[in-house]
């Protein structure tokens, strides 16, 4: 998401965030260590040698990758680090069990990925080190045949400055949940102040340093429910531009200045290697960390495609916006840049394996992990009696990539060599409010498509708010969100003001979205409530209105 309000005016054209400014102003052994320690001991050594908990990630039918950190009383050059997998919460019936080492050049984490493990199988885990153990964790492995349901949280934008993770504390009391999909911006790099003043980050200043990235990180991991959310759930996840710097695109990014703050290549590999260190995931290219790209199949029902949009091959975001809006500068196709063909936000080499992906996977329904908006999002201009036109505002989705997005909607509609390709979910975050679009290259034109029916849509996307980043939060009228849905006709829609999350939850007949909100993150909080829900049913392409889904019967046990 775009910078914030704080940060020193600009040294770009515009920004996301500059959007929402300018709307708002308008209107074993192992099991056997505890007893070695009394009761009280053993939860004072794990909170000091496990204080960052546990957490799971990237599953596979076969594995799942296990993680946590370990802080050593005194700093040493290697800690043996032992785990445990079991079938139940209390660890008896234990299937696998082994060890690793951690030294500081990883910054004590520890990531295991033990295979052998069975398809479409809740286990429980947990970590031994330094004569501590870790809390228990739960995870699940990816089913490969029978497979008639996937049920999973969808987040992104977690701003631990700006507020509290109300939203993973309800995500994690969920036991019906098959995994959790983070979106990007699991962490911001601001310092102090800069973007939210709920909480202090550290470092209390920028980062920019591998040093600074990581305790960052340990920060973020340090969160209560962020911990209670890892160790319920294996998480999937993809970065946006905030795990590094706002607007980043291959070659730099809008907040990063290398007269103050150094290289550009400097940065990004020390907060690649920041990430990769302390997030559940293993690299989807070893050879270029940049490239995390990848894809996993949920049986013949489903197959998720998490999509990289800032690092590997990204263009740098148009900086001239001629014609004024109502929500700033605009953009429109006939502006230099918006036909170069050149231009990407994937690259050639991403952008050929999603058309193959898409084209060729056995899964019924094809979901899209990614970071920024797919659908178009246009306004009008300031002046409508001298300039009638509708433009786009915000150059960094895809809206500034248009040749790219075409692309893409060539094709989902197939041609002569190749039929079209249906039952697309675009699953998106970034914005830090809650959308809901059909999905056609000109939905402007009613000839191309019907926004009472939905005719001529070839794909929808959902897209969730943010976990706590702010929106638009004085449209409490609805006012903005109904100007939106005016002049953007593929929108149904459109809420700006509420934190939360999404639930998407996929059945052989139709995949639904469903939108909670948390009261606050102003404090903590455990209520939540639900807000709507829409679906796109199998082989429609289109929205209809939904309603809430029922909770899967008797899940298995979360976590103690």
């Amino acid at each position: 998401m775009g910078r914030p309000k704080q940060v020193p005016p600009a040294r770009e054209a515009s920004s996301r965030r500059d959007f929402f400014k300018r709307s708002g102003a308008g209107t074993v052994a192992l099991v056997a260590a505890p007893a070695l320690l009394p009761l009280g001991a053993q939860a004072v050594a794990a909170h000091t040698v496990f204080q960052h908990g546990v957490a799971s990630g990237d599953p596979l039918a076969d594995r799942v990758i296990l993680w946590t950190r370990v802080t050593p009383a005194v700093p040493k050059p290697a800690v043996t680090v032992s785990y445990v997998i079991a079938t139940d919460p209390a660890l008896t019936q234990v299937v696998k069990r082994g060890s690793t080492k951690t030294n500081p050049s990883r910054d004590y984490t520890v990531k295991v990925d033990p295979t052998g493990l069975q398809p479409a199988t809740t286990y429980y885990y947990q970590f031994s080190a330094e004569g501590a153990v870790s809390p228990v964790g739960r995870t699940k492995t990816l089913p490969v045949t029978g497979v008639d349901s996937l049920r999973m949280a969808v987040v992104s934008c977690s701003n631990h400055a700006y507020g509290y993770f109300n939203a993973y504390a309800r995500i994690a009391a969920r036991g019906d949940l098959d995994l959790v999909l983070h979106l990007g911006d699991y962490l911001y790099e601001y310092g102090a102040n800069q973007y939210g003043t709920r909480r202090t980050p550290e470092p209390a200043h920028e980062m920019v340093t591998l040093a600074d990235y990581r305790l960052r990180h340990a920060q973020y991991k340090r969160d209560a429910d962020a911990q209670s959310l890892h160790r319920q759930h294996p998480m999937i996840a993809i970065w946006d531009d905030h795990e590094i710097t706002n607007d980043a695109w291959k070659h730099g990014a809008q907040n990063h200045q290398p007269g103050t703050e150094g290289d550009w290549e400097t940065r990004l590999a020390a907060g690649l290697q920041a990430y990769y260190e302390w997030m559940p995931m293993r690299p989807a290219n070893g050879g270029n960390l940049r490239d995390n790209h990848r894809g996993f199949a949920y049986g013949d029902l489903a197959e998720l495609l998490m999509l990289e949009e800032r690092l590997s091959e990204r263009s740098q975001q148009l900086t001239t916006a001629p014609h004024a809006t109502a929500f700033g500068a605009g953009f429109a196709t006939t502006d230099p840049g918006y036909g170069d063909t050149s231009r990407t936000l994937l690259g050639t080499t991403q952008e050929a394996w999603l058309i193959d992906r898409l084209r060729s996977t056995p899964a019924r329904w094809k979901l899209l992990g990614q970071g920024v908006m797919f659908a178009q999002l246009k306004a009008p201009g300031s002046n409508q009696a001298t300039d009638p036109g509708l433009y786009f505002i915000n150059g960094d989705q895809w809206d500034g990539y248009e040749p790219a997005r075409n692309r893409l909607y060539d094709a989902l509609r197939g041609d002569a060599a190749r039929p079209p390709v249906n039952n697309v979910v675009v699953l998106t975050g970034d914005i830090h409010s809650s959308w809901a679009a059909d999905l056609h290259p000109d939905p402007y034109n009613p000839a191309q498509y019907d926004k009472a029916t939905g005719t001529g849509s070839l794909a929808v996307e959902f897209v969730g708010t943010s976990v706590t980043s702010p929106g638009i939060d004085n449209d409490t009228s609805g006012q903005v969100a109904g100007a939106i849905r005016f002049y953007n006709p593929h929108f149904k829609y459109v809420q700006l003001t509420r934190r939360g999350y999404m639930l998407v939850d996929v059945n052989r007949d139709r995949t639904v979205a469903e939108w909670w909100y948390v009261d606050t993150v102003a404090s903590p909080s455990n209520i939540e409530t639900f807000a709507t829900a829409f679906e796109v049913r199998h082989g429609e392409n289109r929205l209809r209105p939904s309603a809430q889904t029922p909770s899967r019967a008797t899940p298995p046990l979360l976590a103690p």
